[in-house]
């Protein structure tokens, strides 16, 4: 039996002055993203191990907020390439 799967969420992970800033927003917008937490990005760019606590740390609470709402953990595919209007140097 194949079952369908839906994206209901997404981890937005984006540079924002010193920081590497995360937030969990709906597929395609940023509209009403969440603010999930920050790191400095002198603490992560020379520390990769870090770096990917940091996004686990954030993954986790992601996956936390969608099964406190769905009674299902979400699963994670691989890091998808922000859409074109949300990268750095847009407006």
């Amino acid at each position: 039996m194949s079952e369908k799967l839906a994206q209901i969420g997404r981890l937005a992970m984006r540079v924002e002055g010193g920081n590497w800033v995360a937030y969990y927003s709906l597929p395609h917008t940023m509209q009403d993203a969440v603010f999930l937490g920050s790191i400095r990005m002198g603490a992560i760019d020379d520390n990769p191990a870090r770096k990917e606590s940091f996004m686990n740390m954030m993954r986790d609470i992601v996956s936390d907020i969608i099964e406190k709402e769905t009674g299902i953990r979400p699963t994670w595919g691989g890091p998808e390439p922000a859409p074109e209007h949300e990268r750095a140097g847009h407006a």
